[in-house]
């Protein structure tokens, strides 16, 4: 798309989006809804309550209130890597990794492809 094109599709997103506004702005029920919002809002903070704390009272079984505030699972300990033995079937060169940041097998990848490379390597237990 040619950069005026996409200038004309955005102006005309942007007048389309306005227009949506400036009906809803106008809708009643939205109206209703920001009077209300606004209104618990402030009891909220009248109580000082979070809306995590009304969420608690209106639905105990809400999946937001089973865990609590600052508490992150963990599912355990990282794994850790398998050792792979490259062998280049070109010259010959063995290299053994646990990751992709050897700068010989970097330099594998980028002359013959990562894929190429892969079907070289054999897994080390």
């Amino acid at each position: 798309m040619s950069l005026i094109n996409e200038y004309r599709a955005t102006e005309e997103a942007i007048k389309e989006l306005q227009a949506r506004l400036k009906n809803l702005s106008e809708d009643d029920k939205l109206q209703t809804e920001l009077e209300f919002e606004g209104k618990l809002r402030t009891l909220m903070g009248e109580y000082q309550k979070s809306l995590r704390d009304i969420i608690a009272l209106l639905d105990p079984e809400s999946k937001v209130s089973k865990a609590p505030r600052g508490v992150v699972k963990t599912t355990g300990t990282k794994r850790a890597r398998k050792v792979k033995q490259y062998k280049n079937p070109h010259n010959g060169e063995v290299i053994e990794t646990k990751g992709g940041n050897h700068k010989t097998l970097k330099e594998w990848k980028a002359k013959w492809g990562s894929d190429v490379v892969e079907g070289w390597a054999t897994l080390l237990d």
